[in-house]
């Protein structure tokens, strides 16, 4: 598998996500409870970037672990997928040591 560094990576996730954007979304079902805000939620590798960065505590772990994040605006293009799910276009930064820092880190911040 080839490895990119985070740009490049965050590159090829923008164009991905742009044909995506480009095929028509199914009819949405009605939900039968409205979720749970993301703040009062435990964040983790496993959760939405979107919902990381909209939790400035949760971004600046992001930052702090990955500084490139905090530069790069095509991380906004990533918004609906999960921070794990990241990991296969930017193997060598996404590690799975580093997920497990992140994860550690992000379990510690408090729920609101």
């Amino acid at each position: 598998m080839m490895r990119l560094p985070i740009a490049t990576g965050l590159l090829a996730l923008t164009l991905a996500t742009g044909a995506f954007a480009q095929t028509p979304a199914p009819a949405a079902k009605p939900a039968a409870a409205p979720a749970a805000p993301a703040s009062s939620a435990k964040l983790s590798s496993a959760s939405l970037v979107g919902d990381i960065l909209d939790n400035p505590k949760a971004k600046a772990v992001l930052v702090k672990h990955i500084p490139e994040i905090g530069k790069d605006d095509q991380i906004e293009q990533a918004r609906g997928m999960a921070l794990r799910d990241l990991q296969q276009y930017a193997p060598d930064t996404l590690t799975d040591e580093m997920l497990k820092k992140i994860d550690a880190d992000l379990a510690a911040l408090p729920s609101n």
